[in-house]
C-alpha cells in the first residue's frame, strides 16, 4: 500500500549555520514518503549555498529561492509548491526527533482527523532543555474545543510547528492572512486552518526542539511589530469568530494587552512609552469586559487603567526578583 506524501516545509532566512541540522534531522524520519521544502527567503548570507548543496545530494529536498518577503510568504510559497496529502512546518534552526512526523500522522490515521499536534521542548543556550509539558495525554478535539485550547493558549501553543495538517485546510488561506503582520503570523495562520478543520488530536509529548539561541525571536529588542502584530491578530480573530466563541477571542485579547503592557513596563526609551500609553488605551477601551478574567488579572488590569506607575513599580521588583532566583 502506497504511503501518503509528507510535505514539510522550512522558511528559512540567513539560517546558514543551523540549516544543516535541521534538514538531517528531517532527512532522519522514520516516515519515508516525506519531501522536504525549503523556501529560501532572500538570505544574504550562505543558505543558499546549503540548500544547493543538499538539494544536488538528496531527493527528497526542493530548494526555492526568493526575495525576501518574510516568514508568511515563504511558508505560503511552500504551500504552493507542496505535493503532499499532508503539510508540516519546521523552522530552519531547529530540530525534530526521528519518529515526530510518522507519530503525527499515526495519530491522526487513528482518530480519522485532519489535524495533528503534539508539544515542543526548548533548547536554552546555555544548555539547559525544559519541555513545555509533556504529560503524555491524548486529547481529541472537535472543532470548537480545538480552536478554545488554541485561543487558551495553556496546554497547547500557536506554533505550526508542532502540528501535521490536512492539505485541504490550506485553500482559501493567502487571502486571509494579512502581509502587514510580521509576529504573531502562525498563531493566525492556525486559527484559519483550525477554524476549518472538524477535529483534531493533540498528544502532549515533546518531539519538536526548539532552539533558542543569542539573535533568536525570544531575544530581539522590542519593536512596534513585536507589540502590536499579537495585538492586531486577536483583533482579527475577535471579528471573524463563531458567536461561540466571542469570549474565548475577547479572554485572549484582554490577556495580550496585559502581557504586551507588562513587556513595555520594563523598558525605557519615548517609542516605548507612546507604545505603553497606546496599549493602555486599548485595554481601557475594554474595561468592560475585564470580569472575563481571572481575578488576578483582573486586579492588573484595574492597575494599568487607573494607577499604571503601581503596576509598573509592582511588575519590575517582581522581574528584578526573577532574575535573581535564576541566577541561583
Amino acid at each position: 500500500m502506497c504511503q501518503e506524501t509528507i510535505s514539510i516545509i522550512v522558511p528559512a532566512y540567513n539560517n546558514a549555520p543551523w540549516l544543516p541540522r535541521c534538514l538531517d534531522s528531517l532527512l532522519a524520519q522514520t516516515y519515508a514518503n516525506l519531501e522536504v521544502i525549503v523556501i529560501n527567503d532572500g538570505s544574504t548570507d550562505d543558505t543558499k549555498a546549503v540548500l544547493d548543496a543538499y538539494a544536488a545530494e538528496h531527493s527528497r529536498v526542493r530548494a526555492i529561492h526568493k526575495e525576501n518577503g518574510g516568514v508568511t510568504s515563504a511558508r505560503l510559497r511552500g504551500v504552493r509548491e507542496a505535493t503532499g496529502a499532508w503539510i508540516g512546518f519546521t523552522d530552519g534552526d531547529d530540530e525534530v526527533e526521528p519518529d515526530m512526523f510518522a507519530h503525527l500522522l499515526e495519530n491522526a490515521k487513528a482518530s480519522g482527523t485532519e489535524i495533528s499536534h503534539c508539544g515542543h521542548q526548548i533548547l536554552f543556550p546555555d544548555g539547559r532543555v525544559e519541555p513545555v509539558h509533556g504529560s503524555g495525554v491524548l486529547r481529541q478535539q472537535d472543532r470548537l474545543s480545538g480552536l478554545r485550547d488554541l485561543l487558551d493558549g495553556g496546554l497547547i501553543e500557536s506554533s505550526l510547528c508542532t502540528k501535521l495538517f490536512r492539505r485541504e485546510l490550506f485553500d482559501g488561506l493567502e487571502s486571509w492572512m494579512d502581509p502587514a503582520i510580521k509576529n504573531n503570523e502562525d498563531y493566525l495562520m492556525n486559527y484559519y486552518l483550525f477554524a476549518r478543520a472538524q477535529s483534531a488530536v493533540f498528544e502532549d509529548i515533546c518531539p519538536y526542539h526548539y532552539i533558542l539561541r543569542q539573535g533568536s525571536a525570544s531575544y530581539r529588542k522590542l519593536s512596534r511589530n513585536s507589540i502590536f502584530d499579537p495585538i492586531r491578530v486577536r483583533q482579527i480573530i475577535l471579528e471573524t469568530c463563531d458567536p461561540e466563541l466571542r469570549e474565548d477571542a475577547r479572554r485572549a485579547l484582554l490577556r495580550n494587552l496585559l502581557f504586551a503592557y507588562a513587556q513595555l513596563s520594563v523598558n525605557a526609551g519615548q517609542d516605548v512609552k507612546d507604545w505603553r500609553r497606546q496599549v493602555r488605551q486599548l485595554l481601557k477601551a475594554q474595561k468592560a469586559f475585564f470580569p472575563l478574567l481571572s481575578v488576578r488579572n483582573q486586579i492588573l488590569a484595574q492597575m494599568i487603567c487607573t494607577t499604571p506607575w503601581s503596576f509598573r513599580l509592582a511588575y519590575g521588583a517582581y522581574v528584578k526578583l526573577f532574575q535573581r532566583e535564576e541566577q541561583h
